[in-house]
């Protein structure tokens, strides 16, 4: 209740009831009385008779005692019924007329009347007052002791009132009565958006409630400001909107704080997208410009480029780091200094920052005149730059993965006019840490992936046979940005009696041990092919190879072997110009004919190497001389088991019947004209998107999006009629005579004389074995090839074979002797019965030693 109450009690007189003060609240200051300096109550007004039901007449005389509910209160307000200053009694219980207590509040004010002393008891309800009592500490926090900014609005938006707010900004004092456009200073906030604001709410008569606003500090104007500002609309007794509340709080801290989260969430998701050194350097530093940094460039030790183990430890004395990526803003100042790839003189200089930092572990902060200083005692030309475009501050974070270091990030300021804070520094080691561990990582990958091309190349043909029958190119897709290592392999082998085996698979997986599952299966695969075995039930012994092989290895393996292993197996006899094919679950070669025919060799496909036991079947396809087979990986055509295979195969086929690429692998050209149509191929398939043509020069042993994607093709020529000749012979003793005789005489036709007498001999001791061991038919085969090919056909299938004989022996040194005299000698199967060969090597210089292809051959 209001403490002028009692100034208005005039000349209240013994039974005389007061009247309510004129103007009184219901609630406050109508409840009090009178006491005398006995104590008797001698004035008892209206509100008084509300509070406790009971009326003038019935307390006037009447001790004050008697009110109280307790009598501990009644000797509290006696002891203090003689002092002469108002006091504040507290909490007190009164008694009402039913009995029930009534807890007020109770003050008691000195009075004299009419030269004798008297007390004023005023009583307000305890409730009442706790209520009042936080109304005014709330309205007191808010407009003298709150962080919040507080101004009221008039409906024409000029202020009214506003509370004194620690955080008020300088010259916003004494506004009452003018607009923001008129109080706030030039450039501080945009106020006509501010006006729209304010508007909207008068309109709608609904708050808006925490806008963000940006500005400029008044106190620092090269500084950004964010508040977050609050209008309510304040509503008169008929409900409409009179006026307006801003509440506004400075939140720039807070902003700055989601600003460096948010940076350090984009550095997260950006840095580290690929596996490249340089790109992940990139990456970081066009995270940090512009919002962090205006230049950004870093800088990383020699033997990471090359994906050399980092090495921990202290540095050695010559360190070379070298630019590994930039970002300016505006202009290019790094790139002017020391472009991508060069050395970094500055930073690989033993007394540089660079090393400091990567000696101690801490980043380096300059600011204003003491960068440019540093840099122009190490280096006046980088001083001057530094001058001339006013860097002002420098931050230099060291780069450190598993404990050794890898390099430097520094980050410049230039047009910003703030230094980097305390708090920018955690933020950059974050950004540093994260690109750090992602570089460790590529260099890692690039070490992994240098070892696993090295292996397959070596484990790869180096070139291709030059034969006089088989013409032959090996393209494969050139190394893209995220290329992939796979298991793509293929060989060329050289068979007995002119014949050639092509052979292409794919190990499946990737990297190193794709490349390993590579080699094992080509060296699997030579050693098969030297046993002549048929091409179907080479590849049944190729899938029990793997199935052991898949067997023997351990339990827990660290990555999983690859289950999707695919061999093609052909072979090629120039004689009858037939081709054999067995597939175990790789796709089938195009044949390209002379007239441009392009279309897929129709030849039953077996399971995948080591997954079916279903035993693996051939076919055979005769071919015209000078037809081109195109074998090539899986990869080449699309993923596995997707659509793309489908549309691939289609575009396969259409390419290789492209009039330009028929025209290059017509016979004629050469190796080089099929090494074209090779890349025009692969450039049709996959077009380098970089390539504005849409073409591409593929080659090289690389990596596609999955496998080494591999492109092999063969030109096949029969053997000319002149080169080779077939004898049917009986079986009997005299032909051994007649078989020598046929022999010299062609040796002699083809100019070969002086192959005479070693021949002869082979002639004898073959011929002779296959009467007495061997049973009819008996035929006699001289091919002239790269070598010259004696072959001896018979109808059994025993196999002889070579022993030293001993002294009593009377025979078993015909074998022997073939083998002492012939370059090569072995046995091949047949359906029925076998056949027995020899190689010798021409002595004019002609014979097909395998070599090398150089440009015309193979690109590997």
């Amino acid at each position: 209740m209001t403490r002028g109450t009692a100034a208005r009690v005039g000349c209240a007189q013994g039974g005389a009831v007061l009247p309510d003060a004129p103007g009184d609240s219901p609630v406050r200051g109508d409840a009090y009385a009178v006491l005398d300096d006995s104590g008797a109550v001698v004035s008892w007004s209206p509100g008084a008779q509300r509070m406790l039901g009971r009326t003038a007449a019935e307390v006037v005389g009447t001790p004050a005692a008697g009110l109280l509910h307790s009598g501990a209160d009644a000797a509290r307000i006696l002891e203090r019924r003689h002092g002469d200053r108002s006091v504040v009694l507290g909490v007190t219980g009164l008694r009402h007329l039913d009995g029930r207590r009534v807890d007020v509040v109770l003050w008691a004010h000195p009075l004299v009347l009419a030269g004798r002393r008297h007390w004023l008891l005023q009583a307000e309800d305890a409730e009442t007052v706790r209520r009042s009592d936080l109304r005014h500490a709330l309205l007191q926090g808010v407009f003298t002791e709150s962080p919040f900014i507080i101004d009221v609005f008039d409906r024409d938006l000029r202020f009214v009132a506003q509370n004194d707010s620690q955080n008020r900004a300088p010259g916003f004092t004494n506004v009452a009565g003018r607009t923001m456009r008129e109080a706030a200073p030039p450039g501080l906030l945009d106020v006509d958006a501010l006006e729209s604001r304010q508007r909207r709410v008068l309109a709608t008569g609904k708050a808006l409630i925490g806008t963000e606003v940006r500005g400029r500090d008044p106190r620092d104007p090269d500084r950004d400001t964010v508040w977050e500002e609050t209008i309510l609309p304040l509503r008169g007794a008929a409900g409409d909107v009179v006026a307006l509340a801003h509440m506004v709080t400075d939140t720039t801290e807070e902003s700055r704080a989601r600003e460096r989260l948010d940076l350090v969430n984009e550095a997260s998701a950006r840095i580290g997208s690929r596996l490249e050194v340089l790109t992940t350097a990139q990456e970081l530093t066009d995270v940090a410009v512009p919002r962090f940094a205006d230049l950004a460039y870093v800088n990383l030790l020699d033997p990471v480029f090359g994906g050399a183990e980092p090495v921990t430890g202290p540095l050695r004395e010559a360190v070379v780091l070298r630019r590994a990526a930039s970002t300016m803003d505006v202009g290019d100042l790094a790139k002017s200094i020391v472009a991508t790839g060069d050395v970094d003189v500055l930073a690989s200089a033993p007394d540089s920052y660079t090393r400091r930092a990567l000696a101690d572990g801490k980043p380096v902060r300059l600011a204003g005149d003491q960068v440019r200083a540093a840099l122009a005692a190490a280096d006046p030309a980088r001083g001057a730059l530094a001058a001339r475009y006013g860097i002002h501050s420098w931050l230099l974070v060291p780069m450190f993965a598993r404990g050794a270091p890898l390099g430097s990030a520094v980050f410049v300021r230039i047009t910003r006019a703030h230094p980097f804070e305390d708090d920018d520094v955690p933020l950059a080691r974050e950004m540093v840490t994260r690109a750090a561990v992602c570089i460790d990582n590529a260099s890692r990958y690039t070490r992994e992936r240098t070892t696993a091309v090295t292996l397959q190349r070596n484990l790869l043909p180096q070139s291709l046979p030059e034969l006089r029958c088989v013409e032959s190119v090996s393209r494969c897709l050139p190394s893209g940005d995220r290329a992939v290592l796979g298991g793509g392999w293929f060989d060329v082998i050289p068979l007995s009696g002119a014949r050639v085996a092509i052979v292409i698979g794919d190990a499946g997986g990737e990297g190193l041990y794709a490349a390993v599952s590579m080699g094992r299966l080509r060296t699997a695969v030579r050693t098969l092919a030297d046993l002549d075995l048929s091409p179907d039930e080479l590849l049944t012994h190729l899938d029990d190879q793997v199935k052991r092989t898949l067997n023997d290895r351990p339990a827990p393996m660290e990555r999983p072997e690859p289950e999707a292993r695919s061999c093609l197996f052909a072979v090629f006899d120039p004689i009858s110009r037939k081709c054999r094919f067995a597939s175990a679950g790789h796709p089938l070669p195009v044949r390209v004919g002379a007239g441009g025919q392009a279309s897929f060799v129709d030849v039953p496909v077996g399971a995948p190497l080591g997954v079916g036991a279903v035993p693996y079947e051939s076919g055979e396809v005769t071919l015209a001389d000078g037809d081109v087979l195109a074998f090539y990986t899986g990869g080449l055509l699309g993923a596995p088991g997707s659509e793309d295979r489908g549309a691939g195969s289609a575009r396969l086929r259409e390419a290789l019947s492209d009039p330009g690429v028929v025209a290059a692998l017509r016979a004629g050209g050469g190796l080089d004209s099929l090494g074209r149509a090779g890349d025009a191929v692969l450039s049709r398939m996959h077009p380098d998107p970089s390539d504005p043509s849409g073409s591409s020069a593929p080659s090289g042993l690389s990596g596609s999006h999955e496998n080494s994607d591999v492109l092999l093709l063969a030109r096949l020529h029969g053997l000319e009629p002149d080169r080779h000749v077939t004898w049917e012979l009986p079986a009997e003793p005299e032909a051994v005579g007649r078989a020598r005789a046929l022999t010299v005489d062609k040796l002699a036709e083809w100019g070969l004389g002086e192959l005479e007498f070693t021949t002869e001999l082979l002639v004898s001791e073959l011929v002779t074995n296959a009467i007495r061991y061997g049973r009819p038919p008996l035929r006699l085969r001289l091919i002239h090839e790269r070598t010259l090919i004696l072959e001896v056909s018979d109808g059994s299938n025993t196999s002889p074979r070579a022993r030293r004989a001993l002294e009593t022996d009377e025979g078993g040194r015909g074998l022997f002797l073939v083998a002492q005299v012939a370059k090569l000698w072995g046995t091949r199967y047949e359906v029925r019965g076998k056949t027995i060969w020899a190689e010798q090597p021409l002595t004019d210089g002609t014979d097909g030693a395998d070599g090398a292809d150089g440009a015309d051959g193979s690109t590997l």
